[in-house]
């Protein structure tokens, strides 16, 4: 045994020995946050059982003395999802005076792991045995599995019992061990480059008053049954001494420790990193509003179907003609797009059919998951109010169409299995209505980023709650009264708002279709009394709105019904009863104009533009008149960098008509300098002018590639400082990327688009 790290932690929060438990848990659940060689992992079954005494460690002992205590087998079910351990309190009698002591003085520190471990570690709301996943684990097997290992450390393996229960934050070393007992697949990322893509699986024992959670890898014999392996043993462990908190990580056999950099990384990894992260994670006093990642699919499926599409699709970053960030929209349409080919492949399993589900995606931007989808055999279309450069370059077999959406009865899908609502803006809480009003059968899938309500932006009503929380929650309560079973899912994309909902089954027979289109109705006239003014203008409330109360979303069914009713009251007074209306469902929605404003300060005219640079470069040079006719000499040995200032010590020097008209853009000032790039630098809010010197060191210092795409775009645009500075550029013309005057000017560099097959 050794160990190959411990830390110290700090506990000012009193958060251990819970907050431990539940870095223990990330560790099993989500072993990827920590290993980037990793999918995931997926727990198959968790179950109750006991050790050996340490007693019947003698030569002799067979295994039906071992007192073994077997909680409910997996498969079975067991109080609390059988997630907790049976726990033993209080000092075993007969204990030596100072063993007694220090039992006594443990008595909180135990009543608090009891604490912990009463709660259930995992809620994965199915006990036992994971089903419909692949390699689903007979309980029979489990059962055979454990005892042949108990039976093992029973007759002779004392120097593996001895590490399985080597005393942590709190010890009773005569004590039969409870322990609770995970069977977990260790999933790693598959990659062309890695031939290593089968998972692993391994038993993981948690002693919880003990502080101890110890990782068994398992490996096959020769006729094909699983067994713990004695290499690559390791063990986690929380101490306590002296008012101090302490992590270590141990081997069982560093000898026989077989590194294969992704499922068992080195010693090094696990006693460093891995320790680090367990630490923080140790105290960190914050519980996530969202659920695990993948949880609603294979995550094993996901991965492979993932790096195929990537393989597949990676020309794209290399063709992108759109001004947006290529790698990041390209790898998040296709991690959205192996997401639900996995979702609709399990679906038509689950359903058994044949044919692959349709779909439309309203507001479908650049067209990419479209595009995706269609060329992985499913049939379907994308609909934008404004058409992308990138659509010409994906063919006829990709069905895109440049049209705007405006909920009424004419813009229902009644044969699409399913409405996709991928970063959908104002169309978000519309999808469930129009796939709930398209047919019984049509099912949604929505991605919410920006906060729309049915008539303009969303407004906050609860405090307690993220505004991301708030708005995924309203989205949630639209399906439902929808009439729609809704179910949460985070992605794995490279965004912030990675939540997606998603409808696949009713909440009502098809016969009551009439009364909840009704109530569908009903709740969405009732969101027409919530402001939807700009931020800074309040409006009185309307009738609806008073009938409706101000109570914010619901969290009960039963709360959501009456605030329906209570408005159904009050439109009936106001309008009527009546049948619904032809035509939009809601008064005053209006789709995005077709012509996107651009409020980034780039449409504004250039005169401005130079006329603010030259403004604020002199306020940094301290005074200096600028030259804006002649050019100087760049090969001066003394430059003049100039003062920083604050954004807020610039603006303060400029005229009330000039930061008027950047008020109307996005960032204002900050943005337009920021924009100026090759002038100033921005950092920490304080304003610098930029010395290319020291941008020349450091490119330098960047990949052969990257050097090569910026000597590429060298001498397309005048040097602002050859022109303006007055000691001239600081850098000579063969070493500026900037031309030093027209004669040095080279034409841009066009990228040919080409046709994606």
């Amino acid at each position: 045994m050794a160990e190959v790290g411990r830390a110290g932690i700090s506990d000012p929060g009193a958060l251990l020995p819970r907050g431990f438990w539940a870095a223990v848990e990330v560790w099993l659940e989500r072993p990827q946050v920590a290993n980037k060689r990793l999918c995931g992992a997926r727990l198959e079954a968790r179950w109750s059982a006991a050790l050996p005494c340490a007693e019947a460690r003698g030569p002799g002992t067979s295994s039906g003395s071992e007192q073994k205590e077997r909680g409910p087998v997996p498969g079975q079910g067991s109080p609390g999802g059988g997630t907790g351990p049976t726990l033993r309190s209080g000092p075993k009698q007969g204990m030596a005076c100072c063993e007694l002591e220090e039992a006594q003085g443990q008595c909180q520190q135990e009543e608090a792991q009891r604490e912990a471990a009463s709660a259930p570690l995992r809620d994965s709301g199915h006990p036992g045995l994971a089903e419909g996943d692949e390699g689903d684990f007979p309980a029979a097997d489990l059962d055979s599995l454990w005892d042949d290992f108990s039976r093992c450390l029973a007759c002779g393996n004392s120097e593996m019992l001895a590490f399985l229960t080597c005393p942590g934050a709190g010890s009773q070393p005569e004590a039969q061990r409870e322990l609770d007992v995970v069977l977990r697949t260790v999933i790693p990322k598959t990659s062309p480059h890695c031939l290593l893509t089968a998972p692993r699986r391994e038993i993981v024992v948690q002693d919880v008053l003990n502080g101890t959670v110890t990782f068994l890898p398992l490996e096959e014999d020769d006729e094909g049954k699983l067994k713990v392996k004695m290499s690559n043993v390791y063990q986690i462990q929380l101490s306590h001494s002296k008012e101090e908190w302490f992590i270590s990580v141990l081997i069982f056999c560093p000898e026989r420790w077989h590194s294969d950099g992704i499922v068992y990384p080195k010693p090094t990894w696990l006693g460093e990193e891995l320790l680090a992260k367990l630490a923080k994670w140790s105290v960190e006093n914050k519980k996530s509003d969202f659920k695990s990642t993948l949880s609603l699919i294979s995550i094993m499926k996901y991965s492979k179907a993932y790096q195929e599409l990537k393989e597949k699709y990676k020309e794209m970053v290399k063709v992108w003609p759109e001004v947006t960030d290529p790698e990041k929209f390209v790898y998040e349409d296709v991690a959205i797009a192996a997401y639900l080919l996995i979702l609709w492949e399990e679906e038509r399993a689950e359903r058994g059919l044949t044919a692959r589900q349709s779909f439309v995606d309203l507001g479908c931007g650049n067209g990419l998951l479209v595009h995706i989808l269609n060329s992985e055999g499913h049939p379907g279309r994308g609909i934008d109010v404004r058409r992308r450069k990138i659509w010409d370059m994906y063919g006829p077999q990709t069905q895109l169409e440049e049209d705007a959406i405006t909920p009424n009865d004419k813009t229902l899908f009644p044969d699409v299995d399913w409405l996709i609502g991928n970063h959908s803006d104002e169309l978000t809480p519309w999808i469930p209505v129009i796939a709930a009003r398209s047919s019984y059968n049509c099912r949604f899938f929505v991605l919410p980023c920006c906060f729309f309500d049915f008539i303009g932006k969303y407004s906050r009503r609860q405090s307690k709650k993220t505004q991301y929380r708030e708005y995924l929650d309203f989205i949630k309560e639209v399906g439902f009264t929808c009439g729609f079973h809704v179910d949460e899912d985070c992605l794995r994309i490279p965004s912030t708002k990675r939540v997606c909902l998603i409808g696949k089954s009713r909440t009502y027979p098809p016969s009551r279709e009439a009364s909840v289109d009704e109530k569908r109705t009903q709740y969405i006239k009732s969101r027409q009394g919530c402001p939807v003014s700009p931020p800074g203008r309040e409006l009185s409330p309307s009738p609806l709105r008073v009938a409706a109360g101000s109570a914010g979303h619901c969290d009960g069914h039963q709360a959501l019904d009456a605030r329906v009713g209570c408005v159904a009251r009050a439109l009936a007074a106001e309008h009527g009863a009546g049948p619904q209306a032809k035509g939009p469902w809601l008064p005053g929605f209006h789709p995005r104009e077709k012509a996107e404003r651009v409020r980034n300060c780039a449409a504004l005219p250039r005169g401005f533009i130079d006329q603010v640079v030259l403004q604020v470069a002199n306020l940094l040079l301290g005074g200096k008149q600028l030259n804006t006719g002649s050019s100087r000499n760049g090969s001066l040995k003394t430059w003049n960098g100039g003062e920083s200032l604050s954004l807020a010590e610039v603006a303060s020097e400029l005229d009330t008509e000039t930061l008027r008209r950047l008020k109307r853009e996005c960032g204002g000032l900050q943005t337009l300098l920021r924009n100026s790039h090759q002038v100033f630098r921005v950092v920490n809010g304080r304003v610098h002018i930029r010395d290319w010197r020291e941008e020349t060191l450091w490119e330098t210092k960047q990949p052969e590639a990257k050097q090569r795409v910026r000597s590429e775009a060298c001498k397309t645009r005048l040097c602002w400082f050859f022109t303006h500075h007055p000691d001239g550029c600081a850098l000579s013309a063969d070493c500026c990327p900037f031309a030093h005057g027209p004669a040095e000017l080279r034409p841009p560099r066009t990228t040919p688009r080409k046709k994606i097959p």
